[in-house]
């Protein structure tokens, strides 16, 4: 695989974002970021304020740095948050992308030198899979803007490899961390068990306890991406443990995490919760991605939630039970 000496990330404020800039950091690769104005700066990141939906201020970065790698992880990253604002779903999530794209084959046609770029794709285009689990060839029937913006950055990175562009994209599936924000159902649940362990709520309230998800651990992902950008072989790859878990088993996991097994009379479900339409049981077959570059998870479903409820009670505090 050959290494870096540049990259570029969009999204690096987020849990991926943070993970891959340290990891190419370490590897002394030279960073850029393109970050909104108001994000926290990264350390060791060269941080150039801008948004990928200006197309042209971007591609002006993109062409000048010709960075060797590019990982386009900006997105409207909640799909609740998208039913809510599907018109800047689209922008960000969808024709950014293909912006980036663009720039990226002609910083490669103005330097002659190739540039490698990851699009972070989800799971979320499955929808309504007509199998599982899922693999590169299920069909796409996304059922959210999420998932349809998702789609259509995904099917244009497959144009761009026809355009003789090194461009990668990953179909990732849930992937989780200390560093979610507590707006998604994972943290929003290990952050709740936390308090209502420390005394300091009584009542954790959620939606759909019977969706289910194929969870992984974000840093094992963000090493999917870097294998992808240096691998010979442009094409897309499914992320996944291949293991699927409904929200109800993440929910019983934390809670035994800190003594709880009977969890029941601390949960409220609320309908208002659900959304619109719910994607089916999601699990991914990655037998591609580890066949082709050597990469399998690590850390497997009940620790990834261990290694949340405890980085959450370690910032709230002990739990009021031995």
């Amino acid at each position: 695989m050959p290494s870096a000496t540049t990259a570029l990330i969009t999204g690096v404020s987020g849990q991926d974002g943070g993970y891959l800039a340290e990891r190419l950091l370490a590897e002394g690769v030279e960073v850029h970021a393109v970050s909104l104005s108001g994000d926290a700066p990264v350390d060791g990141v060269h941080t150039h304020v801008g948004d990928v939906t200006d197309v042209e201020g971007t591609r002006a970065l993109l062409v000048d740095l010709a960075p060797d790698e590019v990982y386009n992880l900006a997105a409207v990253s909640s799909v609740a948050r998208s039913w809510d604002e599907p018109e800047l779903t689209a922008r960000v999530n969808g024709l950014a992308a293909v912006g980036l794209l663009e720039s990226a084959r002609r910083a490669q046609e103005r330097t002659g030198r190739p540039v490698r770029f990851v699009q972070a794709s989800s799971a979320e285009m499955f929808g309504l899979p007509d199998r599982s689990p899922q693999d590169e060839d299920t069909p796409i029937r996304p059922v959210s803007p999420y998932g349809a913006a998702k789609a259509f950055a995904h099917l244009m990175v497959d144009v761009y490899r026809h355009r003789g562009l090194h461009a990668v994209s990953l179909v990732l599936y849930n992937h989780e961390s200390p560093r979610r924000p507590e707006q998604f159902v994972t943290r929003k649940i290990t952050a709740g068990v936390a308090a209502i362990a420390a005394g300091t709520a009584d009542r954790l309230t959620l939606g759909n306890l019977a969706a289910s998800r194929d969870w992984g651990w974000a840093p094992d992902f963000v090493d999917a991406m870097v294998r992808a950008a240096r691998g010979e072989r442009p094409c897309d790859y499914v992320v996944a443990t291949g293991e699927s878990h409904s929200v109800e088993e993440f929910v019983a996991a934390a809670f035994a995490c800190v003594g709880i097994d009977d969890w029941s009379a601390y949960v409220e479900v609320d309908p208002a919760l659900f959304r619109p339409v719910e994607a089916q049981a999601l699990a991914g077959d990655p037998r591609r991605i580890k066949h082709e570059l050597g990469w399998a998870p690590t850390v497997g479903f009940e620790e990834v939630v261990r290694r949340m409820v405890e980085a959450d009670v370690e910032r709230i505090g002990p739990p009021l039970r031995g």
